[in-house]
Parts: structure tokens; sequence; C-alpha cells
């Protein structure tokens, strides 16, 4: 074997494609060709205001900052994909009592029936990139997802000195 290929050697090439970031890198642009494709032919939604239904759906009341946390988006997405389901009828935007500025995101009734297909989507997509995985493999690995963010949330990852 060429020595230059070796993936111990850090200076190998074949390295970088074991890494863990490089990895996930992969499957998640892997997983998003096929989930963009897949949330337009089965929702007539894009990916992007099929996940914030989601996030709408699972944790209404929501604003517009809580949307941007829990879709992992900023709040110029979050805000402009909010105003994409409120124009298609599936979302409600209303004044927040809290706060005067803020609004408060929930599903309409034509909203909570997409949202049921897009929860199915997303259960059937899962079902496909965790399906070669035993149901033991899959709970390990949950377990291990769980870990990783919660120590990437800590900061521990975090090797520029920068606010992650």
């Amino acid at each position: 074997m060429d020595p230059r290929l070796d993936p111990a050697d850090p200076a190998s090439p074949l390295a970088l494609e074991r890494t863990l970031s490089y990895r996930l890198h992969l499957l998640h642009k892997l997983t998003d060709q096929e989930s963009q494709r897949a949330y337009l032919a089965q929702t007539g939604l894009s990916m992007s205001d099929g996940r914030c239904l989601a996030s709408i759906g699972a944790f209404e009341p929501l604003s517009v900052n809580a949307l941007a946390r829990s879709a992992n988006l900023n709040k110029g997405q979050a805000s402009r994909a909010a105003q994409s389901l409120v124009e298609q009828g599936l979302v409600n935007k209303t004044g927040s009592e809290q706060d005067g500025r803020g609004v408060v995101l929930s599903l309409t009734e034509p909203g909570r029936r997409a949202w049921q297909q897009v929860m199915a989507l997303i259960e059937q997509r899962n079902q496909a990139i965790f399906g070669s995985l035993s149901p033991g493999e899959q709970a390990l690995l949950s377990g291990l997802f769980d870990r990783l963010i919660a120590q990437a949330q800590a900061g521990v990852v975090n090797t520029v000195n920068t606010p992650v």
C-alpha cells in the first residue's frame, strides 16, 4: 500500500475522510439531497418550510426566535420561513402578549394537516436513514449523539476561542 494513503497517518488524504466532522458533513449532504426532493414531492413544501412547520407544530405557540433555535436556523431564515408559511395559510402569526414587538406562531387547521404529513415524512426519512442499524445500534447511536451534542453545547469542542 502506498504509505501516503495510510488513514492512520494524519498527513494522508484518507485521514480527512475518517474524521467525524467530515463524515457528519457527508452524511448531512447525502441525506439532505433526498430530503429536499421528498419534501417537495410528498408535501409540496420546501425542506426549510417543512422543517419550520414541524417545529411550530411540535412546540407551538412559538416566537420567531424560538423557531430559529428549534429549527437550527438564524433569525432571518426563521422569519422568512414563518412568513412563507403564513402566506400559504399554514401558520397564524399574532402579536405576543409578553413582548409588544414580538409575534407568536401557531398552526392553522390546514397547517395541522400539513404538519401531520411532514411528521410522517420525517419518520419515513428517519427510518430510511437508520434502517441499516438494528434497534440496539439505533439506541446506542442516539445516546452517543446526545453526548456529542451536549459536549458541543457546553463549548468543549470550541477550539478557536470564540463563542459557540
